[in-house]
């Protein structure tokens, strides 16, 4: 890394001039009239335009994805970004797609998520924080229906609604456990339990992002199952009149947000699903509008290839019906020192022979994308500690794999340092080696598909269920839902329910405690080990060294 690692990434992000959104949008033939401005430097595009462009030939698409994450840190966000500013600079039309940020990581541990260093997204605090808007907008849409399911009880309940059986979940993009559990009701309502989720686990941020236009959105929203009659029937949304006034407060949402990197390539930001509790991939609309826009489309998927590239390849890409072309799988020497055994603090010291230990992850990650038929390439984002002894564990390893593996240096030097691996994207494509598949058969039980997942991707011995999360898959099935796909949230640090194992570990059992339905996204929800869908805060929040100093600017947000 440079000298420029004394810079903060907000400080490197405020200190790089920007140009207006107009002229990013020009760049990509968007006329004027469908860039509606949110400041100079950030913009919604035009319903009308956004479905022209998704209606055009499509480019080519290229994922990345990552090993397991590790406290050292990958890099996911940033390669792609930094990938996609060295595809500029070879002259590629190219549009990054990305997730929003959810306001949980940002003021809990991870911080934000507009990459870092000379490869970022920007203005980097306004997407980490309000941005335009959209997580607030599916915030309020799923606690309308919440309250639309409240006030039927109150005014007589003429659906015959059993207050025991409500399982919608109200939603609030902050991390607090508190509100995991809770008691609704104590001042003129029925009393009972409920619950919240972070907004980016909720339903309805799923259907967001796997509805393409407004009618879509709302027939999806119409078909949440939020409870159950007393004579065991599903009730939903559309049953209580809620569909349509969630549109309402969804539909400027539903416009991708345009921005740039900090060498003014073009990225739509949209939608924000986390990966370890929910299906974590950006909205169909934005991808499909920048597969219209431009030659190369470069995207991430959430945490480690075992979730994010998982669901992105088993839920978005079936449901959309696209096609990716290659796979970038990112790595760095410290998280594959980690994954070798070596304590953070230990971690810069040279030790090849734990790298190789440690490289059994990434080795699994490229075995498991290979089964869905696409050509991977593997991305090292290079450290200053890093040796060249234990580049070559790697080279040497990905040798064996007949994997090209490239360092790169886009943190410190932008797309530069990823040209390298921008070339080895471009071979990758136009060789021509993917044969894309799904990993499973939507004929396949739902617990069979949990089952090859967890055995084939994730090296266990088997599943084993909880007596309510078998009796629930049961009743799922039998209410004609077994063609769906899984989405598997459980802990994004192992291939195993068990954080604390690292590397690749094998044998083990994957237990499912609990088994929902989102009929309105279309796949089932499987919770692994001691999985929330409503994170907490750590002991030292990074809402701590937040604030705003004497000229109105944010320090601390990372």
């Amino acid at each position: 890394m440079s000298a420029g690692a004394m810079l903060s990434d907000i400080e490197i992000s405020r200190n790089t001039p920007l140009r207006p959104i107009e002229e990013i949008a020009a760049a990509l033939d968007i006329p004027a009239a469908a860039v509606y401005r949110y400041g100079p430097f950030k913009a919604k595009l035009e319903a009308g335009f956004v479905a022209e462009a998704r209606a055009r030939p499509h480019g080519r698409w290229v994922l990345v994805t990552a090993i397991s994450p590790t406290p050292a840190g990958e890099g996911k966000t940033t390669t792609t970004i930094g990938l996609g500013d060295a595809m500029s600079l070879l002259g590629k039309r190219v549009m990054i797609c990305l997730r929003e940020p959810s306001l949980g990581p940002c003021f809990g541990t991870k911080g934000g998520a507009t990459g870092g260093g000379r490869a970022q997204i920007a203005p980097m605090d306004e997407i980490n924080l309000h941005f335009t808007g959209d997580l607030h907008a599916i915030s309020a849409a799923t606690n309308l229906l919440a309250a639309m399911i409240d006030n039927h009880l109150y005014w007589g309940n003429a659906l015959n609604i059993d207050p025991r059986k409500i399982v919608w979940r109200r939603a609030l993009d902050l991390n607090e456990r508190a509100l995991r559990r809770v008691v609704l009701g104590l001042d003129d309502g029925t009393v009972r339990e409920a619950a919240f989720d972070i907004t980016a686990a909720s339903e309805t941020m799923a259907i967001f992002c796997l509805a393409r236009d407004l009618a879509e959105l709302e027939a999806r929203l119409g078909r949440i199952i939020v409870a159950e009659t007393r004579d065991k029937k599903p009730v939903t949304a559309a049953d209580l009149g809620a569909a349509g006034p969630m549109t309402v407060l969804l539909k400027d949402a539903l416009q991708p947000n345009l921005v740039q990197t900090l060498e003014h390539t073009p990225a739509l930001v949209h939608g924000g699903p986390f990966a370890n509790i929910a299906h974590g991939c950006n909205s169909l609309i934005a991808t499909e509008t920048g597969l219209g826009l431009a030659d190369w489309v470069v995207t991430e998927a959430g945490f480690g290839a075992d979730l994010g590239a998982e669901k992105f390849l088993d839920i978005k890409c079936r449901i959309g019906g696209l096609t990716p072309e290659a796979v970038v799988l990112v790595a760095t020497i410290r998280a594959l020192k980690m994954h070798g055994g070596i304590a953070r603090g230990d971690l810069g010291r040279e030790d090849a022979a734990a790298v190789a230990r440690g490289a059994a992850n990434l080795v699994r990650h490229v075995e498991n994308l290979r089964k869905f038929g696409l050509p991977v390439v593997v991305a090292l984002n290079a450290f200053t500690g890093d040796s060249a002894a234990e580049f070559a564990v790697v080279e040497g390893i990905c040798a064996g794999l007949g994997v090209e593996v490239h360092v790169c240096g886009h943190w410190a030097e932008g797309g530069q340092g990823a040209v390298d691996l921008a070339n080895a994207v471009v071979r990758l494509v136009e060789g021509g080696s993917a044969r894309f598949k799904p990993f499973y058969g939507d004929a396949l039980s739902l617990a069979a598909k949990i089952e090859t997942i967890a055995t084939e991707l994730y090296g266990a011995a088997g599943v084993r269920y909880s007596p309510g999360a078998a009796k629930r898959l049961a009743q799922i099935e039998a209410a004609g839902y077994g063609h769906l796909p899984v989405c598997i949230a459980k802990t994004q640090y192992s291939f195993s329910t068990d954080a604390t194992a690292v590397g690749a570990p094998s044998g083990h059992t994957v237990e499912i405690g609990e088994v929902r339905l989102s009929a309105g996204a279309g796949f089932v929800v499987a919770l692994a080990g001691e999985i929330r869908t409503m994170p907490g805060l750590p002991r030292r929040p990074a809402a701590e060294g937040m604030g705003v100093d004497a000229e109105g600017r944010i320090f601390g947000l990372s």
